[in-house]
């Protein structure tokens, strides 16, 4: 038997994925008003650092109730757009709560949030637009030395489509919406359900990749399976929410298990330590690049759970941290396709040299290797698909996937993820 007739044994003796859906049914918005009404004083959201540096804004902390208000207000004055529901808005942040605030509110508003990595130049900023067919465009006034609204109007002057720019201040142009004055009117509308989302794999701004809000709802379902979350820890992260592996090792996790998130955007040391040492148990994650630098840093007794992000291609050798120093994770992004995530980075290479003998959970995600050697998937947690200008594709989560990658093996273990 093949490894992917083991894999298809796997799946049709798992219980309905319908059932197993991580607590997200009505999508990350709705999971913000679920825990504002059971604990409204539990905080929500924070920011490290010295922010006002950054994005001339102080860091705040936001607890459910506050962020569920604001979240609502957001949602009300986008509603008010003249767009069609389910229309495609742009996500363009440097990360940070006011991130997160966007990407819930526009998913409440009833529309399409599409995440956009903050590194873009203004080329790449028009073609993701174009690309993504975006009606409009939230984003923030300053980050560091630059001014995205003041970029992002300049965009909009060769972008036709693009209806609809909005803004968190200081430093928001003429022609911008401001987002905190929308953030002060009255009147909070309910969350509609959520339509899933788009990232760009890569990073491309010309490859958006659609994801349904059932499919992110396994993905995050299927990387809290290993270690579930609880509602008193806080997710610590270095990560930020313009893709796939930001939104479910941070935002998406806090909020399924109502936990706290605490982002570390843009990287600052004194804020890192500062942040570590808040006295609230901690799930802590990190890209794996920085693992020789976390080597030379002592993690406090606040850090439950380190959790430790590759991104494919990968070395999966490298041990700067010992897996028995902290209770670990690892997590491999294979693209804006999938996230395996396995108890420590032995299981993780089981999993990859070996999928039928180390499965994942069924009603969420299968792996198996193909006759070439190459890594495919199926199930809810990786079912995406390219988006078009036009109708929202309906990708099938049972159908197999080719991940783009192969493991790369020595003496029968997993050393390392190439690209095919």
């Amino acid at each position: 038997m093949n490894a992917f007739a083991v894999a298809e044994r796997a799946v049709e003796a798992a219980p309905d994925a319908s059932a197993r859906s991580g607590g997200l049914p009505g999508g990350l918005s709705a999971c913000l008003f679920a825990a504002a009404r059971a604990a409204p004083q539990r905080t929500a959201l924070r920011d490290s650092g010295d922010r006002a540096a950054w994005c001339g804004r102080p860091a705040i902390t936001w607890t459910y109730a506050a962020a569920a208000e604001i979240v609502g207000r957001l949602a009300r004055g986008i509603g008010a757009w003249r767009l069609p529901a389910g229309s495609r808005v742009g996500l363009w942040f440097s990360g940070g709560a006011e991130a997160a605030l966007a990407h819930l509110a526009v998913e409440a508003a009833g529309h399409l949030p599409c995440a956009m990595p903050a590194a873009w130049d203004p080329g790449q900023l028009a073609a993701g637009i174009e690309a993504a067919n975006l009606l409009g465009v939230l984003t923030e006034g300053r980050r560091g030395v630059r001014r995205p609204a003041e970029e992002l109007t300049h965009a909009a002057m060769r972008q036709f489509s693009l209806r609809y720019l909005a803004a968190f201040g200081p430093g928001v142009p003429d022609g911008v919406i401001s987002l905190d004055a929308m953030a002060l009117e009255r009147g909070v509308a309910e969350p509609a359900p959520s339509r899933g989302l788009v990232t760009f794999e890569g990073g491309d701004p010309e490859r958006p990749v659609y994801r349904s809000a059932e499919a992110l709802a396994a993905a995050i379902a299927a990387h809290c399976d290993v270690l579930p979350l609880t509602a008193d820890e806080r997710v610590l992260t270095l990560l930020p929410a313009h893709d796939l592996r930001g939104l479910v090792t941070g935002l998406g996790a806090a909020l399924a298990a109502g936990a706290g998130l605490e982002t570390v955007i843009p990287f600052e040391e004194a804020g890192f330590r500062t942040a570590l040492l808040r006295p609230v148990p901690t799930r802590l994650v990190v890209p794996a690049l920085i693992e020789p630098a976390l080597a030379a840093l002592p993690l406090p007794w606040t850090v439950r759970v380190l959790n430790v992000v590759h991104r494919a291609p990968a070395s999966l050798t490298r041990r700067a941290v010992p897996d028995g120093e902290k209770p670990r994770l690892d997590s491999l992004v294979l693209g804006e396709t999938a996230v395996v995530t396995r108890p420590g980075l032995s299981d993780l290479a089981a999993t990859l040299a070996y999928p039928d003998r180390a499965p994942l959970p069924p009603a969420h995600l299968a792996l198996a290797r193909g006759e070439d050697g190459g890594l495919a998937c199926r199930g809810p947690a990786c079912a995406s698909a390219p988006l078009p200008r036009g109708a929202t594709p309906e990708p099938e989560a049972w159908a197999w996937r080719g991940s783009g990658y192969r493991p790369v093996l020595s003496g029968g273990a997993a050393i390392g993820v190439a690209a095919i």
